[in-house]
């Protein structure tokens, strides 16, 4: 019996079809089995997407067990982020060509063993290249998570699936903050692992028992796609480094950053030039150049610099005046809160043509809550930023799905361009966070020195205010510190430690007015756009009436005639 061409064309019922090569199709499921795929659906996503939470929520206590520096620890989630981005160059093709089942099973096994040896990891460096290893295997569970949530839907709902696929990774941090101290608690950093060991274990008996359907699968990888892969990659990895250590080592003061960036554009211009002359490019660079998708590109950075806010901004403020995990469980319930207003609120509002607005309502959202977050003060905590961050965390997946369902628009009838817009989503994520955390961190840095400069002039001893905190100060080292000139010293130092963290306090403040004017001028440009788009709409629609009445009438005078 002649073995079957695995590539060849499958007939498929109208409800079958897929949407893509390399999706699965869509054929009738009962009742109980669409909510098994929606279950399943949510804890890949979420397995997917807490493999870097649970590092990033935890970097302080990570820094303690690896008995690291600070710029040593940062590269846990930069390396993670770099496995991630590269990847996604390749996954669509590997979709594509070797068809779902192989793709869900070997990347979920191999996601459980990346975790397994989590556990054996030692030493950072060791650390640093298991890490990268798991964002390159967690790249591929987003897309499977979306997968089984469209399974889980009839075909008239589907568009809430991809909403409730494509947000369900932002509630990632707010659950690690929320439960991590525990796990650590457990087994040290091992207790991260072990849990994410078993929740990845989970994911795994659950799609060998409830599998996606098949789908097609056409012949995708050239070899030059290696070769655009073996150039961006690396290239993508390097930037990925440069904007996650650039404020730790600083910017203009470390040379390898310098290099590292020259070396990542020399590689992607290199990878660009040769995808701009292939017939059938990875990634159609003509495509991505479009207006179009430049501006929807330029819009998802934004936004995503401006909620860099919730982690670099509201929760660096609250560690800055000393509060944990365990003290900010409100703050992480609050999000989470928000999370899933937005989720639902997108899904029982998302209509493909106005798909613009919940990305225009979430910018002034975006708006409210930094300028919320702009009265902070030394006695700000972490119930005082509840509706704010309630607010952004809602505004953080209000806007994904319409955001992502713009661009997958133009996909659907040029379906070669999967890849590109794969690559464009991705890195307006991955790249926008990092941007976010680049620029935020940085801004604070320099209003921190700013503002300690000015609080610096102002600590005179010739000032009775001055000299009256100091004696206070030094009234309660007095059972401490016997000598006289020890006490004034400390009670200085402690003078200069409020100072230094008041200048942090308006630093922040500042930060927070800064993601408020970013969030007004995307507002207003996006509004400008919608409103120049509905002019020339106009302008089309009465040019085209009047050629219609043009038509009626010379063909009326021809009948009179």
């Amino acid at each position: 019996m002649a073995k079957r061409n695995p590539y060849a064309p499958r007939e498929w019922l109208p409800h079958e079809k897929p949407m893509l090569p390399g999706s699965p199709s869509t054929p009738l499921h009962p009742t109980p089995k669409r909510i098994a795929f929606g279950l399943i659906g949510l804890l890949i996503s979420i397995t997917g997407a807490l493999s870097n939470a649970l590092v990033t929520a935890n970097l302080t206590n990570l820094q303690g067990t690896f008995a690291a520096y600070s710029n040593e620890i940062a590269w846990l989630p930069a390396v993670y982020v770099m496995g991630n981005i590269s990847i996604n160059l390749l996954l669509v093709k590997f979709r594509q060509q070797f068809g779902l089942r192989t793709f869900t099973e070997a990347f979920l096994l191999l996601y459980v063993l990346v975790a397994f040896f989590h556990l054996f990891v030692n030493d950072l460096s060791s650390a640093i290249v298991v890490r990268a290893a798991h964002g390159m295997v967690g790249a591929a569970l987003s897309s499977l998570g979306i997968y089984y949530q469209v399974q889980a839907w009839p075909a008239k709902h589907r568009l809430k699936a991809l909403v409730i696929g494509i947000s369900a990774s932002q509630l990632a941090i707010p659950l690690a903050r929320l439960f991590s101290s525990e796990l650590l608690e457990l087994n040290e950093w091992r207790g991260l692992y072990l849990f994410e060991l078993g929740l990845a274990m989970i994911a795994l008996g659950c799609v060998l028992v409830v599998k996606l359907p098949p789908g097609d699968r056409i012949k995708a990888f050239e070899k030059m796609d290696f070769l655009t892969f073996i150039l961006m990659a690396p290239g993508m990895a390097l930037i990925c480094g440069v904007l996650s250590l650039g404020r730790i080592e600083w910017w203009f003061t470390t040379p390898w950053l310098g290099i590292a960036l020259a070396i990542a554009l020399a590689l992607i211009v290199a990878a660009v030039v040769i995808e701009h002359n292939r017939k059938n490019p990875l990634i159609n660079t003509r495509w991505l150049s479009s207006g179009t998708m430049v501006r929807l590109g330029i819009v998802m950075i934004m936004m995503r610099i401006v909620l860099a806010e919730q982690n670099s901004g509201a929760v660096g403020f609250l560690q800055q005046l000393g509060l944990l995990n365990d003290q900010m469980r409100g703050l992480a319930l609050a999000i989470i809160g928000g999370v899933i207003a937005g989720i639902a609120l997108s899904a029982l509002t998302i209509k493909p043509g106005h798909l613009s607005w919940p990305i225009v309502a979430s910018l002034a959202i975006m708006i409210v809550a930094s300028l919320m977050d702009a009265h902070s003060s030394p006695v700000t905590r972490a119930n005082n930023m509840y509706l704010s961050q309630f607010l952004l965390g809602f505004s953080s997946t209000f806007f994904l799905a319409p955001a992502m369902l713009i661009g997958i628009g133009n996909v659907v009838t040029q379906p070669k361009n999967l890849v590109s817009f794969v690559v464009l989503f991705g890195m307006s994520q991955n790249l926008g966070g990092l941007i976010g955390s680049a620029i935020l961190g940085t801004f604070q840095v320099f209003r921190e020195k700013y503002h300690s400069s000015l609080l610096g002039d102002q600590l005179s001893l010739l000032d009775p205010n001055v000299t009256e905190r100091i004696s206070q100060y030094g009234a309660l080292f007095n059972s401490l510190v016997g000598d006289p000139a020890l006490r004034s010293a400390q009670s200085t130092g402690q003078l200069q430690t409020v100072a230094t963290l008041q200048a942090n306090v308006l630093a922040y403040n500042d930060t927070y007015l800064l993601t408020a004017g970013l969030a007004l001028a995307t507002l207003m440009w996006v509004l400008w756009r919608l409103s120049r788009q509905r002019y020339l709409n106009w302008r089309q629609a009465r040019h085209n009436l009047a050629e219609q009445r043009m038509i009626a009438t010379s063909a009326s005078t021809t009948e009179q005639q």
